[in-house]
């Protein structure tokens, strides 16, 4: 994990869109939000986003990476501003965790973090992405650092409630290359 010399890092917050042509590492911490992270494996290059909510109804506003199918669109256009396509990044998922995990739920809707969880995949599905992995789901928090100079990407997944036990096996993961 260690950084090449000059390399930049990133915090990304919720909403934001970043892309980098340069050795960068790009991090964030997620809850039931969920990053996407590209990565081109021979221009070396990538970008990644974190998105609150699947998508809203929108009229006339500009892109806001907050909600999940408008960050993809300016992931997007990346791709398409650096001469690459789509085809050629490696695509991976990552969020989703359920925060409230003892609270109780109402049956007939959907917590958010599902909602988010479906909507990268089948954002995932409608642009034909090269999904290279995911780790989402399950409950509480994770930290997420994309090196873009290598594609790899590190996961520490912090569970809560009642697969707390589990937190030691998620954390020794990987997402791998």
């Amino acid at each position: 994990m260690k950084m090449p010399v000059g390399a930049a890092e990133v915090v990304l917050a919720p909403g934001q869109v970043s892309f980098a042509t340069r050795p960068t590492r790009l991090r964030t911490l997620l809850g039931s939000c969920v990053a996407i992270t590209f990565w081109h494996p021979q221009r070396l290059i990538g970008g990644m986003c974190h998105f609150m909510l699947p998508g809203r109804l929108r009229h006339d506003q500009p892109l806001d990476g907050r909600y999940g199918d408008e960050a993809m669109e300016l992931l997007l256009r990346h791709v398409l501003i650096n001469g690459t396509q789509v085809q050629d990044y490696q695509v991976k998922l990552f969020g989703g965790g359920r925060m409230f995990p003892d609270h109780p739920r109402d049956l007939r809707t959907e917590d958010v973090a599902s909602l988010n969880i479906r909507a990268a995949l089948a954002l995932a599905e409608r642009y034909h992405l090269h999904l290279t992995a995911q780790d989402m789901g399950s409950t509480g928090h994770r930290t997420i650092m994309f090196d873009v100079w290598n594609g790899n990407v590190w996961v520490r997944h912090q569970p809560m409630g009642t697969l707390q036990h589990d937190a030691y096996q998620k954390n020794q993961r990987t997402a791998g290359r």
